[in-house]
């Protein structure tokens, strides 16, 4: 009696629980067959910030700024070359060495502003295992090779002007000359206007190849622009101030002609100056290349900034460069209390650098702070330059 009243009530278990079942949404059912996929909320959900870095991927391409800089350097490439043919006609009809001088000094932009372009495009191409940082410092590479054209061509120039003084047995033709130097002041002009730095504001939100720098206090950019832009500026500069040379020299031969000489002596003078106008471009391109700390990032600040963190007691192995003139990359050890949070002081000190400086990546290492450290001569700072 006893077994058939329990198996009864199991029973009746058995009857109910089919009908709770039975009850039950059929949705709920989905989770007791093994075919089926898992739920949403086990998939990946795309974050506004990555798990450790700053800002999105950017995209891919050029940057606004590098676009604006493309655009420049296409203009002026193309005003360039129109002049610099009209100047060799006009100084061969002149017999004008000064203006020779000066169409050489163009095709040499001409060559440095293609090979600009040709650093801007190879920038964009993503990095690899073998260039872990991409090909940013390609551009610097197209500065330096423009600065060392006009070296080269003005010292070919130099010579010959040398040459024309030693020998006077020259004409200079003042009419050709003077019409040729005027359209050639016009010329560098419109290259000075089109080439200088006015381009859309920099953008806060990615850390891209074209940042600037900030200061320590307000939150503005220092509009350093793009390096191949403004060794072509350079460029426009100097052989700006070589045909004012020249149509001073031009008017001087036109109402004066026994003052031939002045055509050589113009030559030498400007040639000069358009030399000295490169010393700041090469400045810097050097800079960039030996790894210098970059011009508007001192040492002293950003160590200051990694040691006001809460829980760092000391840093070392700092180092700061750039891949060119508004790329720059930071890396340290921070060593810190024990008691401090490390992906906390990670992630303050990041920012701190990001915020500040306008640093394009920062790489800190985080480490527990050891007494020995103060005696340790790799965790002592360099000393000055």
């Amino acid at each position: 009696m006893r077994l058939m009243m329990a198996a009864g009530a199991r029973g009746e278990n058995i009857e109910h629980l089919k009908l709770r079942l039975e009850a039950r949404p059929p949705t709920l059912l989905l989770f007791t067959e093994p075919s089926e996929t898992l739920p949403e909320e086990s998939k990946s959900v795309e974050m506004p910030f990555h798990h450790c870095h700053r800002d999105p991927l950017p995209p891919p391409g050029l940057t606004p700024e590098r676009l604006h800089a493309r655009k420049q350097l296409y203009a002026a490439c193309a005003v360039c070359f129109v002049f610099m043919a009209g100047e060799v006609v006009g100084g061969y009809l002149a017999h004008s060495l000064a203006i020779m001088t000066d169409a050489a000094h163009l095709l040499a932009d001409v060559g440095s502003m293609m090979g600009s372009l040709f650093s801007l495009w190879l920038s964009t191409r993503p990095a690899t295992r073998t260039m872990t940082f991409g090909w940013h410092r390609s551009e610097t590479l197209g500065a330096l090779a423009s600065v060392v054209s006009l070296w080269m061509v003005t010292g070919i120039l130099l010579y010959l002007a040398f040459v024309r003084l030693l020998h006077s047995d020259y004409h200079i033709e003042g009419g050709a000359m003077l019409l040729t130097a005027s359209i050639a002041v016009c010329a560098n002009l419109l290259m000075a206007f089109v080439l200088h730095q006015a381009g859309p504001p920099h953008s806060h939100g990615s850390r891209g190849a074209e940042y600037a720098p900030l200061e320590e206090g307000p939150e503005e950019p220092l509009p350093l622009g793009n390096t191949s832009v403004r060794a072509a500026f350079v460029h426009v500069l100097g052989d700006l101030l070589q045909s004012f040379g020249v149509l001073a020299a031009s008017i001087l031969i036109y109402f004066k002609p026994q003052y031939k000489a002045a055509d050589p002596i113009s030559t030498f003078l400007f040639s000069i100056c358009a030399l000295g106008s490169t010393a700041p471009t090469l400045r810097d391109v050097l800079r960039i290349l030996m790894e210098g700390t970059p011009r508007n990032v001192g040492f002293e600040p950003v160590r200051d900034t990694l040691l006001s963190v809460p829980g760092v007691r000391a840093t070392h192995e700092l180092h700061l460069w750039a891949l060119t003139l508004t790329y720059h990359v930071a890396s340290a050890h921070l060593a810190i209390d024990s008691t401090a949070d490390p992906e906390a002081v990670l992630a303050e000190a990041s920012s701190r650098l990001y915020s500040r400086f306008g640093f394009s990546s920062c790489t800190l290492q985080v480490e527990q702070y050891q007494p020995e450290m103060a005696q340790c001569l790799r965790c002592q700072e360099p000393p000055q330059a």
